[in-house]
């Protein structure tokens, strides 16, 4: 149901003025859906509240409600054609009237932990693109037909909204930022494994895929959701999840993709991470855990490099730097770069490996296949490390597959398997070997990621082939 509807959505938006790429249909799908969910939620708040003999104070004014200026409905619980807006009175409406109400939350709300808040961030950035008032109202027709009462209901639609944040990341190279393959995102989150009350944190927080999977894992870390006490449930929407992300569009898709999957008021804030001082951190500034995929090859101005000890214009080195300060001691994190910051010869490399080995204990390198990254043409790496204690010894495992990687034949948790079962013993094998800190050279701080077993192999089969000769 909701794969054929967004199907549907997608060739109605290609038809309209205002929307000329996937960046935009997701866009705009988002702020429709959005309201939609919102209406079910509060449906399902209402219903709970009315079995616990309470009032339950609906968040939007009767105008503004979905089944009012959306899907009026008649008796047959049809729309009702008579008082459905479309055409040009429904755009006004959308432009004029709903935007700037919704909009206004974010000067009423409570506080910024609310749904309110929440509301009146997105809709302060959003804008609606959708030129044509008849070409909207079909939108909404279509997203009608979806609902998100049941879990099952909820999972599938959230599951289907990341496949539609995959298509913008492949849409364009600003799209790109934002999607890193779920499959990868799981083995990260099993690897570095949360507990309820960590705090977590990704400073690129981008469509929230890390926040969303640690959520989900978090969510069935008793086995089944309703195994969780009241007071867990509040400790996972309100005090467990936090992001920062500087781009418009990826920091909305972020909230939304976050509230979609559960998280009802999300901490993901609208800043440039790499503008904050990392002199200024304070112990409460900290986390329990870092799950992130930082920009790679991006540049920054020389004022934004004040801000770090080690200066450096690449973008991943400078968040890098941002996460080992912004961890608490004995924090851990699980960061994807790119797999020349293990061997780049900069000065600024150096120091920033130097600075790793000496104030975390890096225990594992996950070495990841090209084609990882649907697109991409840059080969990566996962560090996986915990702060506040000097690393002793490097486990690396290569991700060798017997296939290419590509938009067809993607990554899957599969494929991770042999590295999340390893990864608890750090044995030596075929694909994994270990690196003592007493041979890693005091001058370049070289990790690069080099299979000795490997090529053990190789020669134990080219010895074999000479005997049989």
């Amino acid at each position: 149901m909701f794969e054929q509807t967004f199907k549907n959505i997608d060739d109605i938006l290609h038809k309209d003025a205002g929307c000329g790429s996937e960046l935009d249909y997701i866009e705009q799908t988002s702020w429709v859906l959005f309201l939609k969910y919102l209406d079910d939620l509060e449906r399902d708040k209402a219903t709970h509240a009315s079995l616990s003999g309470k009032n339950y104070q609906q968040l939007l004014l009767p105008e503004y409600q979905w089944n009012h200026w959306a899907m009026p409905k008649g008796a047959d619980k049809k729309l009702d054609h008579h008082k459905a807006l479309t055409g040009d009175d429904l755009k006004d409406f959308v432009d004029l009237k709903l935007f700037p109400y919704l909009k206004g939350f974010k000067q009423r709300a409570e506080s910024a932990d609310t749904i309110e808040y929440k509301i009146g961030e997105i809709f302060s950035e959003l804008k609606n693109k959708v030129q044509s008032g008849y070409n909207l109202r079909e939108v909404i027709n279509r997203i009608d037909e979806l609902r998100f009462r049941t879990h099952a209901e909820k999972h599938e639609m959230s599951h289907l909204y990341e496949a539609k944040i995959q298509n913008m990341g492949n849409a364009g190279r600003n799209g790109g930022e934002y999607y890193t393959p779920r499959p990868l995102i799981r083995t990260i989150v099993k690897v570095v494994a949360p507990s309820i009350g960590d705090k977590i944190y990704d400073g690129a927080v981008g469509s929230a895929g890390f926040l969303c999977e640690a959520y989900d894992y978090l969510l069935h870390s008793k086995g089944k959701v309703e195994n969780l006490t009241t007071a867990e449930r509040e400790t996972l929407q309100k005090r467990s999840f936090y992001g920062k992300e500087k781009k418009s569009l990826a920091y909305i898709i972020g909230i939304m993709n976050m509230i979609l999957h559960g998280v009802e008021a999300p901490n993901i804030i609208h800043t440039n991470t790499l503008a904050e001082n990392l002199a200024d951190v304070q112990e409460k500034d900290r986390y329990d855990v870092v799950l992130a995929n930082p920009p790679f090859g991006g540049k920054e101005r020389a004022e934004v490099q004040q801000n770090f000890p080690i200066k450096t214009g690449e973008t991943a080195s400078l968040f890098l730097q941002h996460f080992v300060k912004l961890l608490r001691a004995g924090g851990r994190a699980g960061v994807v770069i790119k797999n020349t910051f293990l061997s780049n010869t900069d000065n600024a490399s150096i120091a920033l490996r130097k600075l790793l080995l000496e104030n975390c204990d890096l225990h594992t390198v996950l070495d990841l296949p090209g084609g990882t990254f649907t697109g991409a043409g840059v080969k990566t790496v996962v560090l996986f490390f915990e702060k506040g204690r000097p690393t002793k010894k490097v486990w690396f495992y290569q991700l060798n597959l017997d296939r290419n990687l590509g938009k067809g034949n993607p990554l899957n948790e599969k494929d991770l398997a042999d590295f999340v079962e390893l990864q608890r013993t750090k044995p030596d094998s075929e694909n994994s070997w270990s690196i003592s800190r007493e041979d890693i050279d005091e001058t370049t701080y070289d990790l690069s990621a080099k299979n000795p077993n490997k090529k053990e192999v190789a020669a134990c089969a080219r010895h074999r082939l000479f005997l049989r000769r």
